[in-house]
């Protein structure tokens, strides 16, 4: 897999489960709703590593496709 390949899935991942986890806590009837801004911190702090872990080896997980 070619490095820019790899930041763009990295990038992808990131804002996809960080994203997740605010709609979680901000939308009405889920059941995360108004679980507060510690949840958040920790998704996204393991987004940030979800796609560290994944990409990391390939590019050096950047997590920006314009740096690499």
């Amino acid at each position: 897999m070619q490095a820019n390949l790899a930041e763009f899935l990295g990038t992808a991942l990131l804002i996809l489960l960080g994203n997740g986890v605010v709609a979680n806590v901000v939308l009405k009837e889920t059941k995360g709703h108004g679980s507060g801004w510690i949840v958040i911190c920790a998704g996204w702090g393991f987004a940030v590593f979800v796609a560290v872990a994944c990409v990391g080896e390939i590019s050096g997980a950047h997590i920006n496709p314009a740096v690499t």
